[in-house]
């Protein structure tokens, strides 16, 4: 094998996930593991030559399409990284020919995806091939590939083609088959590049690309007239090609005026193009470092920990983007097409936690996409019979429903879906979020200009869908999904009768705290959606008069009515992993007659509301519904793993941590194909931050109790609070600060629960009075 042309991108381990050989069982997985992106462009981990069975991806935030589709879909759009090779009829593919060695490295620091294999045709001749790619976060439009090639034995002729490729789908359901979302208008060669412009097939979007490459035989750099072309290379010459892509989107009016907005895209392209690969990879690569400087999570004494924790870091870090709510991040991110890139509650709920407290703009831009559609959230409301604003359970562009009406079940079924009728709670979670964000950064513009809005209709919804019992003289919430859709239409659901009490309290205590502290955003927010006094006063009383939480006598919280009646079903075995192997006899069609669930509805709940339940309360529930919760979502290990950690449960902790962890990295729900599972990402970093770290927001302060798994030496993060960054080291019995902030002098933390006022850019060291090791229950 020839010279390593990459080797500086592959110095530190820790930084670099590998693939050390071709195995095609695990193509579309890889491509998904691999995926480029920043935030504006997701492009899948594909290997260049298109070998058979390649899933193709290239995806822009917030763009979807409808037609010939049964709900709305994240757009696949042509591929720009084709680059087809070949020799005397023989294709350089991994497919085509013998590969002698192969390797992929991704590297996580710089972003940067590298590659070499050794080839060998059927004459016995060996070709080298290595190849870097990245998608830029300096230029959010700019994408680039280097295609290195040597033959080793003999000389010969290249046929050489990398134009871009439309043959692209979404892959579709049996019932509606693959199906193409764009038709490409405009397609040609000018100035020595290649553009092409496709719209959506509902004309909503246009899409502009422009694509030029140049190789270089020793010294001499020659810019490419077509794409396809032939090249005679001699034994052990090395040549070097090099494309540049730019992509722009454009809605609306501005869609109808493409050729102009061709032109003003090829300017922005040939600077880029003419600029230099080493000179856009290196701001490419100052972008990561700038990002990595406040979002690295390091952990000393593992290294392949520290490895998995980054990779799923790096995956947040490329599809969060500031858009001014065009877009948010979808339950597979930017790098598949699982879900139709639709946008869950796993945003709000896993995912905004780590953008909040690392990048808060993208936590920011997350509730203005929420803002945005608030409208139509108000539409799907009164379509539904209710008052205030509803969520969709399923969003894409527009905000209105997304939910498909059937898909596969657990075991593969195809099952009626009912989550759109039933899960309402995300509603609940968004206000939530709302109010998270305030908490976190104090934007109080925010508030008055959008979030008060939310958090009001939100409340008026759960006002509306409340139902009075006369009998017993209390309200209660009917026709409920949880997050344990295991269970559908049960009625008072624990957590969803939680989560709405809470909505309409802090509406209530927020009404009233703006009418005393900011009259005129008070005046323009009742005005604006015309609140009336009365209802704050309604809010608070049905939040009173909610019905009580039914709790047994140990206090454990029942997740729904007549739940403690279901049949109570012994899970006697776990995988590899420690997650739950349902019976054989176990069926998903009777899952709702058990008291099986797929992910804890009362535990979760006592997450997202840690400080309303005691550490007593949390323990016994966590005991009960721990042995019960078979993990069938992949947003359900992490949070209990959160729990586990609070409730001293430090060795289920570390399991489940590592469940989340390696979700995806080892592909262990079997789907990471169809695009990286967004919520574990985020509940990974709340495992180590909120779990581990000990790190939580109560009384409106910032608090750290670490409880590290004893193999581990100590947690170095970042974490942004009100206007100020905590650099933190923490092990179990010592925490190291420091904070930086340019608007603020001082600032309050607490520490081993001890209250402290610190100084701005001041190191403090702080050790446990009673030093703790934390082992199976502490």
């Amino acid at each position: 094998m020839s010279k390593d042309l990459y080797s500086r991108y592959i110095d530190d381990d820790s930084w670099l996930i590998k693939e050390a050989q071709w195995v095609k069982e695990l193509q579309n997985t890889r491509e998904s593991q691999f995926a480029l992106g920043n935030g504006y462009l997701g492009v899948r981990g594909i290997l260049e030559e298109i070998p058979y069975q390649t899933k193709a991806g290239t995806y822009i935030a917030g763009v979807y399409d409808k037609l010939m589709a049964q709900v709305a879909e994240l757009v696949n759009f042509p591929n720009p990284f084709n680059f087809k090779l070949m020799v005397s009829g023989e294709k350089l593919d991994v497919n085509a020919m013998d590969v002698v060695s192969h390797k992929r490295i991704l590297n996580l620091r710089k972003a940067v995806l590298l590659r070499q294999t050794e080839y060998r045709n059927r004459k016995g001749h060996r070709f080298d091939y290595q190849s870097l790619r990245f998608v830029s976060m300096d230029n959010k439009n700019v994408g680039v590939m280097q295609i290195v090639v040597t033959p080793m034995d003999s000389g010969c002729v290249l046929d050489v083609n990398t134009g871009i490729d439309t043959s692209i789908y979404n892959t579709g359901t049996i019932a509606e088959g693959n199906k193409r979302h764009f038709r490409v208008s405009e397609l040609g060669q000018s100035n020595n590049a290649g553009y092409l412009i496709a719209e959506t097939l509902q004309k909503k979007y246009g899409i502009i690309y422009w694509a030029g490459f140049y190789y270089q035989m020793g010294a001499k750099k020659i810019y490419a007239k077509d794409n396809i072309f032939q090249l005679k290379v001699k034994k052990g010459q090395t040549v070097i090609f090099t494309k540049v892509v730019y992509i722009s989107s454009h809605l609306g009016k501005k869609r109808n005026n493409l050729a102009k907005l061709k032109q003003a895209a090829f300017k922005k392209f040939n600077r880029s193009f003419h600029m230099g690969m080493e000179a856009m990879l290196n701001k490419h690569v100052k972008a990561w470092e700038k990002l990595w400087k406040i979002a690295d999570v390091q952990i000393k004494g593992t290294t392949n920990i520290q490895q998995n924790l980054r990779f799923n870091i790096y995956h947040m870090l490329i599809c969060g983007h500031d858009d001014s709510g065009f877009s948010s991040v979808g339950a597979r991110t930017l790098s598949g097409e699982g879900y139709k890139g639709h946008i869950f509650w796993d945003t709000e709920v896993f995912m905004f936690p780590f953008y909040l407290y690392t990048r808060p703009q993208i936590a920011k831009n997350m509730l203005l996409y929420r803002y945005k559609r608030l409208d139509k959230a108000r539409e799907i409301a009164k379509e539904q019979g209710y008052k205030g604003a509803m969520y969709p359970w399923e969003s894409a562009d527009d905000g209105d429903e997304q939910t498909p009406t059937w898909a596969k079940d657990i075991n593969g079924k195809v099952v009626k879906i009912h989550t759109r009728s039933f899960e309402h709670h995300i509603t609940a979670d968004i206000a939530y979020t709302v109010y998270q964000y305030y908490r976190g950064t104090g934007d109080s513009r925010f508030m008055n200009q959008y979030g008060y809005e939310i958090i009001f209709e939100a409340a008026r919804f759960w006002a509306s869908r409340i139902e009075l019992n006369k009998k017993k003289n209390w309200y209660e919430l009917k026709n409920i999904i949880g997050p344990d859709e295991f269970h559908v239409d049960v009625d008072n659901n624990a957590f969803t009768n939680m989560l709405t009490k809470w909505n309409l309290i802090m509406a209530a205590k927020m009404y009233q705290r703006l009418k005393k502290t900011s009259p005129q955003a008070y005046t323009a927010v009742k005005k604006k959606i015309g609140l009336k006094n009365s209802e704050s006063k309604q809010w608070k009383m049905i939040a009173v008069r909610l019905k009580p939480m039914r709790v047994d006598k140990g206090g454990v919280i029942e997740q729904f009515d007549g739940y403690f009646k279901l049949k109570n079903v012994i899970i006697r075995e776990t995988d590899e992993n420690g997650i739950p192997i349902l019976p054989a006899t176990a069926s998903s069609k009777d899952m709702h007659k058990t008291q099986l669930v797929k992910q804890p509805d009362v535990v979760m709940l006592m997450y997202m509301l840690s400080e309303v339940f005691s550490k007593k309360t949390k323990r016994a529930n966590y005991d009960y519904y721990m042995p019960k919760t078979v993990h069938k979502s992949s947003l359900s290990p992490s949070v209990s793993s959160i729990v586990a950690s609070e409730v001293g449960d430090i060795f289920r902790a570390y399991h489940l941590f590592n469940v989340t962890l390696r979700a995806d990295i080892s592909d262990l729900y079997g789907n990471t194909r169809e695009g990286i599972h967004a919520a574990s990402l985020g509940g990974t970093w709340q495992a180590v931050i909120y779990g581990f770290a000990g790190t939580s927001i109560k009384k409106d302060k910032l608090q750290v109790n670490p409880r590290i798994p004893k193999t581990w030496n100590k947690i170095i993060f970042s974490f942004r609070w009100q206007e100020c960054v905590f650099k933190f080291e923490v092990s179990n019995n010592v925490v190291q600060v420091k904070i930086f902030s340019a608007k603020r002098k001082e600032i309050e933390l607490v520490v081993f629960r001890k209250t402290h006022l610190l100084r701005i850019n001041k190191l403090y060291i702080f050790k446990r009075e009673k030093k703790q090791r934390f082992g199976f229950y502490y």
